[in-house]
C-alpha cells in the first residue's frame, strides 16, 4: 500500500520528540524504510538516537538527511491547538515540527517509494541519516554518525537535507552552503571603584564598548560571490555590583560571528585576539565553534535539484547560503555535496507552526525527481 506522506507527517507530529527525545519517530520511519529494502542501523550516542539506513552496496550514494527532534512548544496557552495533536485547517497542517522538519522526512520516505516503484534496481545506493539532536547541542547526532561512517570507510556522494529552506513558495530557495558560526564568551577585567573618582578606576564596560565600536566601524570583510559579509552580534552582557555609584571590576559578555569562507575559525580567532591586544583590553576569552562555513558549488546535485524544482513546480530556484546553521555543516567536510531543500520556513520555531498540506506531496514529487535524475 502506498505511503500517504500527509498521514505520516501527522503520525510523526503526534510523537512529542522535544530535543533530544526521538519519542519513537525513528522506529516508525525505520518500519517504512525496512519495507522498502533498507538495512537499518540504529546508532545511539549519549542520550541521542540516530538511524543510518542504506539500500544498495555500490556508489554513488545519495543520502537524505533530517532530524526528528523539535524545539519545545513554548507557552501552551498561546497555541490555538495542542502542539502534538496535528490538525488541518484551511489547507495548513498545524503542529510542532510540521515544517521543521517532519513533513520533509515523510516526503522523503514517499519519494523513495515512488522512485523504486519505477526504478526497482537504481544505479548506486540510497541512504538516510536521521538524528534527534539537531535542535539541541548537536554533539551526539549527525557529527557522531559521520565519524562512524568515516572510520569504516563508508562515503556519501550527495546529500539532501530536509531543512525548511523555502521563503515564499516551495522550492524558491535552496541552501547550497552556510556561514560559519563562532561564539565567544569574554571576561574583561577592570578596576572597581567609586564613580566619583574616575582616575582610580578602569571601567570594563567602557573597554567592551571600545571593542564593539571598533568592530562596528571596521567590517571584517566584504563577503564574496557566495556569502554576505561576516556579521558580529553581541547577545548577552553582564556587569555591575548592584550599587549605582560603583564602577564594576569585571564584565562578561557573549558574542557571535557568522562568517564567510574569507575566514577559518582559526584565522578569525587570531584576528580578534590581536585586536583585543591592540586595544589594550585585559581579558579572558572562551571560544565555541558551532560550525565552519561550507559551500556546494554547481554540479550534478545542484543541477538535479534545480531541474526537479523547475520541472515539478515550475519555479526557478535561488541557490543561497543565508540562514543559520544546520547539520549540513557536519556532512560537507567529508567531501559531500550538500543542499538543503524543504518547506516554507515562515512558521518554524513559532507558536502554531504549520506547513501547507499540498506542499508535502509536492515536495515528495521533487525529491523523487531528484532521485531519478541522479540514480535513475
Amino acid at each position: 500500500m502506498r505511503t500517504d506522506s500527509v498521514d505520516l507527517t501527522r503520525e510523526l507530529i503526534r510523537r512529542p520528540s522535544v530535543t533530544p527525545e526521538d519519542a519513537g519517530c525513528q522506529v516508525l520511519l525505520g518500519e517504512h524504510l525496512e519495507r522498502l529494502g533498507f538495512r537499518l542501523e540504529p546508532l545511539r550516542f549519549g542520550d541521542t538516537d540516530n538511524l543510518w539506513a542504506r539500500r544498495g552496496d555500490s556508489g554513488p550514494v545519495l543520502c537524505f538527511a533530517g532530524h526528528t527532534d523539535v524545539v519545545p512548544p513554548g507557552p501552551l496557552e498561546q497555541w490555538s491547538l495542542d502542539p502534538f495533536v496535528p490538525e488541518i485547517r484551511d489547507g495548513q497542517l498545524y503542529g510542532r515540527g510540521a515544517a521543521d522538519m517532519k513533513a520533509s522526512l515523510a516526503a522523503m520516505i514517499g519519494a523513495v517509494e515512488d522512485f523504486l516503484a519505477v526504478q526497482p534496481s537504481p544505479r548506486g545506493s540510497i541512504a538516510f541519516l536521521i538524528t534527534s539532536d539537531e535542535e539541541g547541542p548537536a554533539t551526539d547526532g549527525t557529527v557522531r554518525v559521520m565519524e562512524t561512517l568515516h572510520a569504516r570507510g563508508e562515503t556519501i556522494d550527495w546529500c539532501v537535507v530536509g531543512e525548511p529552506s523555502s521563503h515564499q513558495a516551495l522550492g524558491d530557495t535552496v541552501r547550497v552552503g552556510r556561514r560559519g558560526s563562532l561564539s565567544g564568551i569574554i571576561t574583561i577585567h577592570g578596576v572597581q571603584g567609586h564613580v566619583a573618582y574616575p582616575q582610580l578606576v578602569r571601567n570594563p564596560i567602557h573597554d567592551f564598548a571600545r571593542f564593539t565600536a571598533w568592530l562596528a566601524a571596521h567590517p571584517l570583510d566584504e563577503g564574496n560571490a557566495f556569502f554576505p559579509p561576516t556579521s558580529f552580534q553581541t547577545v548577552w552582557v553582564e556587569a555591575g555590583t548592584g550599587a549605582p555609584n560603583v564602577v564594576p571590576g569585571t564584565l562578561r559578555a557573549r558574542f557571535n560571528f557568522r562568517y564567510s569562507t574569507e575566514w577559518t575559525h582559526e584565522s578569525l580567532r587570531q584576528h580578534i585576539e590581536a585586536l583585543l591586544a591592540e586595544l589594550g583590553i585585559d581579558h579572558e576569552l572562551e571560544w565555541r565553534l558551532a560550525g565552519e562555513p561550507f559551500l556546494t558549488r554547481e554540479g550534478p546535485l545542484t543541477a538535479a535539484v534545480q531541474g526537479a524544482i523547475r520541472e515539478t513546480l515550475g519555479v526557478t530556484t535561488e541557490l543561497s547560503t543565508g540562514g543559520g546553521t544546520s547539520d549540513g555543516r557536519f556532512i560537507a567536510p567529508y567531501g559531500v555535496d550538500v543542499v538543503e531543500l524543504g518547506p516554507i520556513n515562515a512558521s518554524i520555531h513559532k507558536i502554531d507552526e504549520h506547513v501547507r498540506v499540498e506542499d508535502i506531496d509536492r515536495l515528495r514529487r521533487v525529491y523523487a525527481d531528484i532521485l531519478s535524475r541522479l540514480l535513475g
